[in-house]
Protein backbone atom coordinates (compact mmCIF):
# COMPACT_ATOMS: atom_id res chain seq x y z
CA UNK A 1 0.00 0.00 0.00
CA UNK A 2 1.08 3.63 -0.84
CA UNK A 3 2.22 5.98 1.90
CA UNK A 4 -0.56 8.31 0.78
CA UNK A 5 -3.67 5.15 1.09
CA UNK A 6 -2.71 4.76 4.22
CA UNK A 7 -2.93 8.23 5.36
CA UNK A 8 -5.78 8.57 3.30
CA UNK A 9 -7.41 5.69 5.14
CA UNK A 10 -6.73 7.04 8.58
CA UNK A 11 -7.88 10.47 7.74
CA UNK A 12 -11.37 8.77 6.82
CA UNK A 13 -11.73 6.86 9.77
CA UNK A 14 -11.31 9.92 11.43
CA UNK A 15 -14.09 11.39 9.56
CA UNK A 16 -16.37 8.52 9.78
CA UNK A 17 -16.10 7.94 13.53
CA UNK A 18 -17.65 11.98 13.93
CA UNK A 19 -13.62 12.76 15.14
CA UNK A 20 -13.89 15.04 12.75
CA UNK A 21 -16.96 16.94 11.99
CA UNK A 22 -18.92 18.32 8.62
CA UNK A 23 -17.24 21.39 7.61
CA UNK A 24 -14.47 21.43 9.90
CA UNK A 25 -10.98 22.44 8.45
CA UNK A 26 -8.47 19.35 7.78
CA UNK A 27 -4.72 20.46 8.88
CA UNK A 28 -2.98 22.42 6.25
CA UNK A 29 -0.54 20.05 4.61
CA UNK A 30 2.22 21.41 6.41
CA UNK A 31 0.68 20.91 9.86
CA UNK A 32 -0.08 17.30 8.43
CA UNK A 33 3.34 16.99 7.22
CA UNK A 34 4.66 17.66 11.11
CA UNK A 35 1.87 14.98 12.69
CA UNK A 36 2.30 12.63 10.12
CA UNK A 37 5.60 12.37 9.35
CA UNK A 38 5.29 11.86 5.15
CA UNK A 39 6.38 14.40 2.59
CA UNK A 40 4.42 17.00 1.63
CA UNK A 41 3.59 15.16 -1.86
CA UNK A 42 2.50 12.09 0.02
CA UNK A 43 0.16 14.31 1.92
CA UNK A 44 -1.08 15.86 -0.69
CA UNK A 45 -1.84 12.91 -2.66
CA UNK A 46 -3.70 12.04 0.03
CA UNK A 47 -6.04 15.24 0.46
CA UNK A 48 -6.44 14.87 -3.33
CA UNK A 49 -7.63 11.05 -3.18
CA UNK A 50 -10.10 11.96 -0.15
CA UNK A 51 -11.58 14.98 -2.41
CA UNK A 52 -12.19 12.20 -5.35
CA UNK A 53 -14.02 10.23 -2.78
CA UNK A 54 -16.34 13.07 -2.19
CA UNK A 55 -15.03 13.21 1.57
CA UNK A 56 -13.47 16.35 1.87
CA UNK A 57 -13.45 19.73 -0.25
CA UNK A 58 -11.05 22.25 -1.22
CA UNK A 59 -11.59 26.28 -1.04
CA UNK A 60 -8.79 28.31 -2.97
CA UNK A 61 -6.75 29.30 -0.50
CA UNK A 62 -8.40 28.11 2.58
CA UNK A 63 -7.19 24.13 2.35
CA UNK A 64 -9.63 21.70 3.37
CA UNK A 65 -12.44 20.46 4.81
CA UNK A 66 -15.39 17.75 5.71
CA UNK A 67 -18.15 17.25 3.54
CA UNK A 68 -21.16 18.04 4.33
CA UNK A 69 -23.23 14.82 3.22
CA UNK A 70 -21.10 12.23 5.20
CA UNK A 71 -24.27 11.50 6.97
CA UNK A 72 -26.07 9.81 4.13
CA UNK A 73 -22.89 8.19 3.25
CA UNK A 74 -22.48 4.61 3.44
CA UNK A 75 -19.66 3.85 6.20
CA UNK A 76 -16.80 1.82 4.34
CA UNK A 77 -16.35 -0.88 7.29
CA UNK A 78 -14.68 -3.85 6.46
CA UNK A 79 -18.30 -6.08 6.39
CA UNK A 80 -16.40 -8.25 8.84
CA UNK A 81 -14.69 -5.82 11.39
CA UNK A 82 -16.78 -3.57 14.29
CA UNK A 83 -16.26 -0.52 16.37
CA UNK A 84 -16.96 -0.71 19.92
CA UNK A 85 -16.62 2.94 21.52
CA UNK A 86 -19.08 2.69 24.59
CA UNK A 87 -18.18 -0.52 25.99
CA UNK A 88 -19.84 -1.71 29.63
CA UNK A 89 -18.61 -4.74 31.03
CA UNK A 90 -17.15 -3.91 34.21
CA UNK A 91 -20.49 -4.80 36.56
CA UNK A 92 -21.08 -8.29 34.81
CA UNK A 93 -17.81 -9.40 35.36
CA UNK A 94 -17.62 -8.43 38.96
CA UNK A 95 -20.91 -10.05 39.56
CA UNK A 96 -19.43 -13.21 37.74
CA UNK A 97 -16.48 -13.29 39.71
CA UNK A 98 -17.97 -12.89 42.79
CA UNK A 99 -20.40 -15.80 42.49
CA UNK A 100 -17.64 -17.64 41.67
CA UNK A 101 -15.91 -17.09 45.31
CA UNK A 102 -18.54 -19.41 46.84
CA UNK A 103 -17.10 -22.84 47.68
CA UNK A 104 -20.48 -24.69 46.82
CA UNK A 105 -20.29 -23.58 43.24
CA UNK A 106 -18.99 -25.94 40.53
CA UNK A 107 -16.54 -23.71 38.81
CA UNK A 108 -17.13 -24.64 35.04
CA UNK A 109 -16.36 -20.94 34.56
CA UNK A 110 -13.27 -20.68 36.02
CA UNK A 111 -10.48 -19.07 34.37
CA UNK A 112 -7.96 -21.15 36.50
CA UNK A 113 -6.82 -24.73 36.39
CA UNK A 114 -7.78 -26.72 39.17
CA UNK A 115 -6.09 -26.13 42.23
CA UNK A 116 -5.58 -29.86 43.31
CA UNK A 117 -3.29 -29.64 39.94
CA UNK A 118 -1.31 -26.73 40.53
CA UNK A 119 -0.12 -27.46 44.19
CA UNK A 120 3.18 -28.16 44.78
CA UNK A 121 4.64 -29.16 48.11
CA UNK A 122 8.19 -28.40 47.06
CA UNK A 123 7.38 -24.55 46.51
CA UNK A 124 5.28 -24.22 49.39
CA UNK A 125 8.25 -25.79 51.41
CA UNK A 126 10.82 -23.48 49.70
CA UNK A 127 8.18 -20.05 50.31
CA UNK A 128 8.00 -21.48 54.19
CA UNK A 129 11.91 -21.46 54.66
CA UNK A 130 11.80 -18.06 52.89
CA UNK A 131 9.34 -16.54 54.79
CA UNK A 132 11.62 -17.17 57.73
CA UNK A 133 14.84 -14.92 56.51
CA UNK A 134 14.29 -11.26 56.46
CA UNK A 135 15.50 -10.68 53.72
CA UNK A 136 13.15 -12.13 51.49
CA UNK A 137 10.37 -9.77 52.63
CA UNK A 138 11.93 -7.00 54.02
CA UNK A 139 14.74 -6.27 50.90
CA UNK A 140 14.03 -3.60 48.32
CA UNK A 141 15.55 -5.35 45.50
CA UNK A 142 12.41 -6.85 44.63
CA UNK A 143 10.97 -3.40 44.07
CA UNK A 144 10.53 -2.56 40.19
CA UNK A 145 11.34 -3.67 37.77
CA UNK A 146 11.68 -6.90 40.01
CA UNK A 147 14.14 -9.48 41.81
CA UNK A 148 17.02 -9.19 39.56
CA UNK A 149 17.66 -13.19 39.19
CA UNK A 150 13.93 -14.34 38.96
CA UNK A 151 14.30 -11.87 36.09
CA UNK A 152 17.89 -13.51 35.03
CA UNK A 153 16.34 -16.54 35.37
CA UNK A 154 13.06 -15.52 32.86
CA UNK A 155 15.09 -13.89 30.41
CA UNK A 156 16.98 -17.18 30.07
CA UNK A 157 13.44 -18.78 29.15
CA UNK A 158 13.46 -16.58 26.25
CA UNK A 159 16.53 -17.00 25.05
CA UNK A 160 16.41 -21.24 25.22
CA UNK A 161 13.43 -20.19 22.50
CA UNK A 162 15.56 -18.57 20.23
CA UNK A 163 14.53 -14.69 21.50
CA UNK A 164 17.69 -13.03 22.58
CA UNK A 165 16.57 -11.56 26.39
CA UNK A 166 18.40 -9.28 29.05
CA UNK A 167 17.34 -9.38 32.60
CA UNK A 168 16.38 -5.51 31.76
CA UNK A 169 14.53 -6.48 29.53
CA UNK A 170 11.57 -7.64 31.76
CA UNK A 171 9.31 -6.12 34.07
CA UNK A 172 7.52 -8.36 37.15
CA UNK A 173 3.98 -7.51 37.89
CA UNK A 174 1.69 -8.51 40.27
CA UNK A 175 0.27 -11.49 37.49
CA UNK A 176 -0.23 -10.99 34.27
CA UNK A 177 -3.63 -9.06 34.37
CA UNK A 178 -1.05 -6.13 35.86
CA UNK A 179 1.33 -6.53 33.09
CA UNK A 180 -1.28 -6.12 30.50
CA UNK A 181 -2.94 -3.33 32.13
CA UNK A 182 0.51 -1.51 32.58
CA UNK A 183 1.47 -2.21 29.21
CA UNK A 184 -1.58 -0.85 27.52
CA UNK A 185 -1.65 2.41 29.58
CA UNK A 186 1.81 3.10 28.75
CA UNK A 187 1.02 2.39 25.17
CA UNK A 188 -2.50 4.40 24.70
CA UNK A 189 -4.20 7.71 25.90
CA UNK A 190 -8.54 8.26 26.26
CA UNK A 191 -10.00 8.21 23.03
CA UNK A 192 -7.23 6.18 20.95
CA UNK A 193 -8.26 2.99 18.77
CA UNK A 194 -7.24 -0.41 19.82
CA UNK A 195 -7.68 -3.70 17.95
CA UNK A 196 -9.02 -7.12 19.90
CA UNK A 197 -10.29 -10.39 18.65
CA UNK A 198 -13.86 -10.84 18.51
CA UNK A 199 -14.15 -13.28 21.06
CA UNK A 200 -11.14 -12.44 24.10
CA UNK A 201 -10.11 -12.70 27.73
CA UNK A 202 -12.72 -10.15 29.41
CA UNK A 203 -9.64 -8.42 30.92
CA UNK A 204 -9.37 -6.21 27.88
CA UNK A 205 -12.44 -5.06 27.35
CA UNK A 206 -12.16 -3.89 31.38
CA UNK A 207 -9.16 -2.53 30.51
CA UNK A 208 -10.96 -0.45 27.29
CA UNK A 209 -13.65 0.61 29.01
CA UNK A 210 -11.54 2.37 32.41
CA UNK A 211 -8.75 3.95 29.96
CA UNK A 212 -11.76 5.57 27.72
CA UNK A 213 -10.23 3.44 24.48
CA UNK A 214 -12.09 3.03 21.36
CA UNK A 215 -11.95 -1.06 20.16
CA UNK A 216 -11.71 -2.44 16.62
CA UNK A 217 -12.32 -6.19 16.64
CA UNK A 218 -12.09 -9.12 14.10
CA UNK A 219 -13.72 -12.43 13.31
CA UNK A 220 -11.91 -15.39 14.01
CA UNK A 221 -10.58 -17.27 11.09
CA UNK A 222 -12.73 -20.39 11.07
CA UNK A 223 -10.26 -22.57 9.98
CA UNK A 224 -6.38 -20.69 11.47
CA UNK A 225 -7.82 -18.94 14.08
CA UNK A 226 -6.67 -15.64 13.17
CA UNK A 227 -8.05 -14.04 10.48
CA UNK A 228 -5.15 -11.90 8.76
CA UNK A 229 -7.77 -10.70 6.41
CA UNK A 230 -9.70 -9.22 8.64
CA UNK A 231 -6.37 -8.05 10.59
CA UNK A 232 -5.11 -6.23 7.59
CA UNK A 233 -8.22 -4.22 6.46
CA UNK A 234 -8.80 -2.72 10.12
CA UNK A 235 -4.97 -1.65 10.47
CA UNK A 236 -6.23 0.24 6.84
CA UNK A 237 -9.09 0.94 7.91
CA UNK A 238 -8.63 3.10 11.19
CA UNK A 239 -5.84 4.94 13.08
CA UNK A 240 -4.81 2.00 15.49
CA UNK A 241 -2.68 2.78 17.92
CA UNK A 242 -1.98 -0.71 19.87
CA UNK A 243 -3.47 -4.48 19.49
CA UNK A 244 -4.38 -6.95 22.71
CA UNK A 245 -4.25 -10.23 21.10
CA UNK A 246 -3.79 -13.80 22.17
CA UNK A 247 -2.05 -16.06 19.66
CA UNK A 248 -1.45 -19.32 21.46
CA UNK A 249 -3.99 -21.26 23.71
CA UNK A 250 -6.63 -18.52 23.00
CA UNK A 251 -9.23 -17.87 25.98
CA UNK A 252 -11.66 -18.24 25.44
CA UNK A 253 -11.74 -20.65 22.02
CA UNK A 254 -8.45 -22.64 22.44
CA UNK A 255 -6.49 -22.36 19.09
CA UNK A 256 -2.84 -21.52 18.65
CA UNK A 257 -2.34 -19.49 15.43
CA UNK A 258 0.72 -20.57 13.06
CA UNK A 259 4.03 -19.20 13.17
CA UNK A 260 3.38 -18.52 9.10
CA UNK A 261 0.60 -15.90 10.64
CA UNK A 262 2.58 -14.71 13.68
CA UNK A 263 5.17 -13.73 10.71
CA UNK A 264 2.77 -11.91 8.44
CA UNK A 265 1.09 -10.29 11.62
CA UNK A 266 4.89 -9.21 12.55
CA UNK A 267 5.56 -7.97 9.18
CA UNK A 268 1.86 -5.64 9.16
CA UNK A 269 2.96 -4.47 12.75
CA UNK A 270 6.32 -3.21 11.31
CA UNK A 271 4.68 -1.88 7.67
CA UNK A 272 1.78 0.50 10.31
CA UNK A 273 3.97 1.14 13.16
CA UNK A 274 1.50 -0.70 15.25
CA UNK A 275 2.04 -1.71 18.83
CA UNK A 276 1.31 -5.02 20.27
CA UNK A 277 0.15 -6.67 23.83
CA UNK A 278 0.49 -10.49 23.58
CA UNK A 279 -1.31 -12.17 26.15
CA UNK A 280 0.60 -15.45 26.84
CA UNK A 281 -0.56 -16.84 29.89
CA UNK A 282 -0.82 -20.45 29.10
CA UNK A 283 1.99 -20.84 27.20
CA UNK A 284 3.36 -23.48 29.06
CA UNK A 285 -0.35 -26.06 28.55
CA UNK A 286 0.86 -27.16 25.09
CA UNK A 287 0.25 -30.72 24.86
CA UNK A 288 2.36 -31.60 22.26
CA UNK A 289 6.58 -31.67 22.27
CA UNK A 290 7.43 -28.35 20.97
CA UNK A 291 6.62 -25.28 22.97
CA UNK A 292 4.08 -22.67 20.55
CA UNK A 293 6.79 -19.60 19.77
CA UNK A 294 5.37 -16.34 20.97
CA UNK A 295 5.10 -13.58 18.82
CA UNK A 296 8.34 -11.73 20.45
CA UNK A 297 10.17 -14.19 18.67
CA UNK A 298 9.00 -12.75 15.20
CA UNK A 299 9.82 -8.86 16.55
CA UNK A 300 11.92 -7.76 14.28
CA UNK A 301 11.41 -4.41 15.39
CA UNK A 302 10.47 -3.86 19.08
CA UNK A 303 7.17 -3.84 18.04
CA UNK A 304 5.60 -6.71 20.77
CA UNK A 305 5.01 -6.30 24.50
CA UNK A 306 4.97 -9.71 25.44
CA UNK A 307 2.81 -10.58 28.82
CA UNK A 308 2.17 -14.07 30.81
CA UNK A 309 2.79 -14.96 34.36
CA UNK A 310 3.28 -18.01 36.26
CA UNK A 311 -0.53 -18.55 37.80
CA UNK A 312 -1.81 -20.70 35.37
CA UNK A 313 1.11 -23.01 36.71
CA UNK A 314 1.61 -22.80 40.05
CA UNK A 315 -1.81 -21.17 41.17
CA UNK A 316 -3.35 -17.60 41.42
CA UNK A 317 -1.74 -17.25 44.83
CA UNK A 318 1.59 -16.54 43.58
CA UNK A 319 0.39 -13.33 41.65
CA UNK A 320 3.93 -13.19 40.04
CA UNK A 321 3.55 -11.79 36.10
CA UNK A 322 5.53 -10.35 33.94
CA UNK A 323 6.23 -8.32 30.89
CA UNK A 324 9.02 -8.04 28.53
CA UNK A 325 8.87 -4.25 27.70
CA UNK A 326 11.93 -3.05 25.48
CA UNK A 327 12.21 0.54 25.57
CA UNK A 328 9.30 0.67 27.92
CA UNK A 329 10.91 -0.26 30.91
CA UNK A 330 10.83 3.49 32.56
CA UNK A 331 7.58 4.10 31.50
CA UNK A 332 5.85 0.80 32.80
CA UNK A 333 7.80 1.02 36.19
CA UNK A 334 6.54 4.35 36.99
CA UNK A 335 3.10 3.10 36.32
CA UNK A 336 3.90 0.62 38.46
CA UNK A 337 4.73 2.43 41.47
CA UNK A 338 2.23 4.59 41.16
CA UNK A 339 -0.73 1.34 41.73
CA UNK A 340 1.10 -1.70 43.06
CA UNK A 341 4.29 -0.82 44.26
CA UNK A 342 6.24 -4.25 43.42
CA UNK A 343 4.91 -7.77 43.35
CA UNK A 344 5.48 -10.39 46.34
CA UNK A 345 9.04 -9.84 47.30
CA UNK A 346 8.35 -13.30 49.27
CA UNK A 347 7.34 -14.74 46.27
CA UNK A 348 9.70 -13.64 43.91
CA UNK A 349 12.39 -14.84 45.97
CA UNK A 350 10.82 -18.46 46.78
CA UNK A 351 10.63 -18.66 43.04
CA UNK A 352 14.17 -17.83 42.15
CA UNK A 353 15.27 -21.27 44.34
CA UNK A 354 12.19 -22.89 42.57
CA UNK A 355 12.78 -22.25 39.38
CA UNK A 356 16.29 -22.96 39.22
CA UNK A 357 16.06 -26.32 40.36
CA UNK A 358 14.19 -29.33 38.38
CA UNK A 359 11.13 -29.37 40.42
CA UNK A 360 9.86 -26.36 37.90
CA UNK A 361 9.88 -28.70 34.78
CA UNK A 362 8.58 -31.88 36.90
CA UNK A 363 5.70 -30.32 37.74
CA UNK A 364 4.89 -28.74 34.23
CA UNK A 365 5.52 -31.86 33.09
CA UNK A 366 2.61 -33.75 34.80
CA UNK A 367 0.51 -30.63 34.89
CA UNK A 368 0.28 -31.15 30.89
CA UNK A 369 -0.51 -34.60 31.27
CA UNK A 370 -3.25 -34.32 33.63
CA UNK A 371 -5.28 -31.15 31.71
CA UNK A 372 -4.34 -33.18 28.48
CA UNK A 373 -6.66 -36.32 30.07
CA UNK A 374 -8.85 -34.31 31.86
CA UNK A 375 -9.84 -32.00 28.83
CA UNK A 376 -10.22 -35.64 26.48
CA UNK A 377 -12.44 -36.91 29.50
CA UNK A 378 -14.55 -33.89 29.02
CA UNK A 379 -15.11 -33.93 25.47
CA UNK A 380 -15.82 -37.26 25.30
CA UNK A 381 -18.37 -37.18 27.44
CA UNK A 382 -19.87 -33.93 25.99
CA UNK A 383 -19.65 -35.34 22.46
CA UNK A 384 -21.42 -38.21 23.61
CA UNK A 385 -24.84 -36.50 25.74
CA UNK A 386 -24.82 -33.21 23.95
CA UNK A 387 -27.62 -32.97 21.31
CA UNK A 388 -25.96 -32.90 17.44
CA UNK A 389 -26.81 -28.99 17.03
CA UNK A 390 -24.50 -28.27 19.57
CA UNK A 391 -20.41 -27.93 18.43
CA UNK A 392 -17.62 -28.24 20.38
CA UNK A 393 -14.17 -26.57 19.67
CA UNK A 394 -11.50 -29.13 20.24
CA UNK A 395 -7.93 -27.62 20.73
CA UNK A 396 -4.86 -30.11 21.97
CA UNK A 397 -3.87 -26.90 24.89
CA UNK A 398 -5.39 -25.50 27.52
CA UNK A 399 -7.89 -26.95 29.53
CA UNK A 400 -11.19 -25.12 27.93
CA UNK A 401 -13.76 -26.28 25.36
CA UNK A 402 -15.80 -23.56 23.53
CA UNK A 403 -18.81 -24.74 22.93
CA UNK A 404 -21.55 -23.05 20.71
CA UNK A 405 -24.93 -24.01 21.20
CA UNK A 406 -28.14 -23.35 18.76
CA UNK A 407 -28.71 -20.08 17.97
CA UNK A 408 -31.39 -19.41 20.01
CA UNK A 409 -29.99 -20.52 22.72
CA UNK A 410 -29.07 -17.48 24.85
CA UNK A 411 -26.21 -18.17 27.16
CA UNK A 412 -26.21 -15.62 29.59
CA UNK A 413 -29.70 -16.79 30.29
CA UNK A 414 -28.37 -20.35 30.85
CA UNK A 415 -25.57 -19.06 33.00
CA UNK A 416 -28.06 -17.52 35.31
CA UNK A 417 -30.72 -20.76 35.29
CA UNK A 418 -27.60 -22.84 36.14
CA UNK A 419 -26.11 -20.75 38.89
CA UNK A 420 -29.39 -21.15 40.98
CA UNK A 421 -28.79 -24.95 41.09
CA UNK A 422 -25.04 -23.81 41.57
CA UNK A 423 -22.95 -24.58 39.09
CA UNK A 424 -21.16 -21.29 37.67
CA UNK A 425 -20.29 -21.79 33.07
CA UNK A 426 -18.67 -18.21 31.48
CA UNK A 427 -21.29 -17.34 29.06
CA UNK A 428 -20.43 -15.55 25.69
CA UNK A 429 -20.91 -12.30 26.89
CA UNK A 430 -17.83 -11.87 29.11
CA UNK A 431 -16.17 -12.54 25.55
CA UNK A 432 -17.31 -10.17 23.21
CA UNK A 433 -19.74 -7.07 22.55
CA UNK A 434 -22.05 -8.53 19.83
CA UNK A 435 -25.45 -8.88 21.64
CA UNK A 436 -26.87 -10.49 18.22
CA UNK A 437 -24.31 -13.52 18.79
CA UNK A 438 -24.82 -14.84 22.80
CA UNK A 439 -25.08 -18.96 21.83
CA UNK A 440 -21.64 -19.85 22.97
CA UNK A 441 -20.34 -21.09 26.24
CA UNK A 442 -16.86 -21.67 27.72
CA UNK A 443 -16.17 -24.93 30.12
CA UNK A 444 -13.33 -25.46 32.33
CA UNK A 445 -12.09 -29.24 32.08
CA UNK A 446 -9.25 -29.26 34.41
CA UNK A 447 -11.41 -31.09 37.13
CA UNK A 448 -11.69 -34.77 37.36
CA UNK A 449 -14.27 -36.07 35.57
CA UNK A 450 -15.77 -38.21 38.87
CA UNK A 451 -19.56 -38.67 39.84
CA UNK A 452 -19.98 -35.30 41.00
CA UNK A 453 -18.70 -33.50 37.98
CA UNK A 454 -20.21 -35.60 35.59
CA UNK A 455 -23.96 -34.87 37.60
CA UNK A 456 -22.95 -31.15 37.02
CA UNK A 457 -22.38 -31.49 33.22
CA UNK A 458 -25.64 -33.44 32.83
CA UNK A 459 -27.57 -30.94 34.22
CA UNK A 460 -25.72 -28.21 32.00
CA UNK A 461 -26.64 -30.23 29.26
CA UNK A 462 -30.38 -30.87 30.13
CA UNK A 463 -31.06 -27.14 30.65
CA UNK A 464 -29.44 -26.17 27.28
CA UNK A 465 -32.22 -28.76 25.74
CA UNK A 466 -35.10 -27.18 27.88
CA UNK A 467 -34.15 -23.73 26.66
CA UNK A 468 -34.24 -24.70 22.92
CA UNK A 469 -37.58 -27.11 23.63
CA UNK A 470 -38.81 -23.99 24.80
CA UNK A 471 -37.82 -21.66 21.49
Amino acid sequence: MYKSEQLARSIRALIENGSWQAHSKLPSLREQVQRSGFSLMTVLNAYQELEAQGLVYSKQKSGYFVAGNLATQELAHHPETSLNDHIEINSQVFNFLKAMQDEDVVPLGSAFPCSDLLYNSKLMQIIAQHAKRKRSYLNSDSMPPGNLELRKIIASRYSLQGIPTDANDIVITSGALEALNLSLQALTKAGDYILLQQNIFYGAWQAAERLGLKVITIPEHPQHGFDLASFEAALNQYPIKVCWLMLNTHNPIGFTVSNEIKFEIAKLLHEHQVYLIEDDVYQELYYGVQKPLPMKYFDQHNYVLHCSSFSKTIGMGTRIGWVHVGKFSNAIQHLQLMSTLSASTLVQHALVDFLSSHHYEKHLRQLRLQLEHNKQAFYQFLKAHLSQDCEIYYYSSGYFLWIKLPEHVNSTVLYQQLLQQRIAIAPSSLFRLDISSQNFIRINCSFDLDLSMQQALLQVIYLIQHQSDDC
